[in-house]
């Protein structure tokens, strides 16, 4: 005799239960596959995806990472095809705008902590290289977040007198620039130390203070500013 060809998948008790933690213990009671998995399975209804979870960490190194992947190399990995790595990707970018939503509701940036974390969520596991400006008023409010230029995987351009004239345009006060490196090095570059130093003495003839240039990577950050090259 045959098994009942309608028998639910053993799985999808299993998704039961991991949703149910979820809500009964918070989502930091779960490890990166495990939230992974639930992302994973509103687009993948027929197939365990525990399995899928793990090779993508495995191959990305990190829940942050997965989701920062390239769309084309998430298409490359067996058991995600189109959808599932349009969701990862929708969901980075809901994650990116809670994270600019949360720094810009704030009245004044009292904190780098905050401007730190909000910057790395945003920019440090993406693939490529990109050259973020936070325009500040007097009372160090965010006047405009703004992202200056996109570049390669190892290099972006950047023209200190564009960023002048935008701080001018918006009459800020205030400048602080963060870049990322998709390498995971956080360390600047010699044309990042000289790029910087030529805003600062643009900038302060003019009245604008550069607070700062933050290079975020995967694995931790440099302040420009507390390591002395400004």
């Amino acid at each position: 005799m045959t098994g009942n060809k309608d028998e639910t998948p053993h799985f999808h008790g299993h998704r039961e239960r991991l949703r149910a933690r979820f809500f009964d213990t918070g989502a930091e009671a779960l490890p990166d596959y495990e939230l992974l998995e639930l992302l994973l399975c509103r687009s993948i209804k027929r197939q365990d995806t525990k399995p899928i979870a793990k090779d993508l960490l495995k191959r990305f190194g990190s829940f942050a990472e997965v989701l920062g992947a390239p769309l084309s190399l998430l298409k490359e990995c067996k058991g995600v095809g189109e959808n599932t790595a349009s969701d990862l990707k929708f969901v980075e970018a809901a994650a990116q705008r809670y994270a600019r939503g949360s720094v810009a509701a704030r009245k004044t940036l009292s904190s780098m902590d905050d401007v730190i974390t909000y910057c790395r969520a945003v920019m440090a596991f993406s693939a490529r290289e990109q050259v973020r400006i936070l325009f500040l008023d007097k009372r160090n409010g965010i006047i405009a977040d703004e992202i200056q230029q996109t570049g390669t995987v190892d290099h972006t351009p950047f023209y200190p007198r564009e960023v002048i004239k935008r701080s001018l345009e918006l009459s800020a006060s205030a400048l602080i620039l963060v870049h990322n490196h998709p390498s995971g090095d956080a360390t600047p570059s010699t044309a990042d130390i000289r790029s910087t130093k030529e805003i600062a003495d643009i900038a302060e003839p003019l009245g604008i203070t550069l607070h700062d240039h933050i290079v975020v990577g995967r694995h931790g950050f440099t302040s420009m500013r507390s390591a002395g090259l400004i």
